[in-house]
C-alpha cells in the first residue's frame, strides 16, 4: 500500500510533523489567535459569500414614539467594487418600515454597526426582521428578528 498524501501530494506523516512544529512555535496564545482568525468573518470571505449577514440589532424608543435601530452587519467580502449597501427593517409579513442606504464599503471595519432613526412602526407590531442588501445581488443573507420595546 502506498503512502497517504494530502491534496497537494505531501505525505501525511510529513504534513503532521509540520503542523506539530508550527503549533509548538506558536504556543497557546498563537493558537488562540489563529483559531479566532479562522472563525472571524474576514476569513470566511473566501467561501464565496453572496449576501451580507445581519449579526445583531437593537431597537429603542426615540422621539415622538418612533423607533431607533442600531444594526450590526457582516459582509466579509467588502471592497469598493462590492459591499453591503443597505439594510431594511420590516414586519414579519414583509412590510418595510424603514431602510438605511450605505454609501461606501466597510472593508476595514467588519462587522460594522450603523443606525437608522425615526422609524414609524405601528404599535400593533411587536417584532421586526432586519435584512441587509448586497450592492450586486440585492437582499439576502442571515436576518435578525427582534422584539420591539413598548411605545
Amino acid at each position: 500500500m502506498g503512502k497517504q498524501t494530502d491534496s497537494s501530494g505531501i505525505p501525511l506523516q510529513e504534513e503532521r510533523r509540520r503542523i506539530v512544529h508550527t503549533m509548538r512555535k506558536l504556543g497557546t496564545r498563537g493558537l488562540l489567535c489563529m483559531a479566532c482568525l479562522m472563525a472571524s468573518p474576514v476569513w470566511a470571505a473566501a467561501d464565496g459569500q453572496k449576501f451580507p449577514d445581519v449579526v445583531s440589532a437593537v431597537a429603542r424608543v426615540g422621539s415622538l414614539g418612533k423607533l431607533d435601530f442600531d444594526v450590526t452587519v457582516s459582509s466579509p467580502y467588502d471592497s469598493a467594487a462590492r459591499y453591503a449597501d443597505a439594510f431594511k427593517v420590516m414586519g414579519k409579513d414583509g412590510t418595510v418600515y424603514g431602510e438605511r442606504t450605505l454609501w461606501h464599503d466597510h472593508a476595514d471595519e467588519q462587522p460594522f454597526t450603523r443606525d437608522l432613526y425615526g422609524v414609524a412602526v405601528p404599535a400593533s407590531v411587536n417584532a421586526v426582521v432586519i435584512q441587509a442588501r448586497d450592492k450586486k445581488f440585492g437582499y439576502g443573507g442571515k436576518t435578525v428578528e427582534i422584539r420591539l420595546p413598548k411605545r
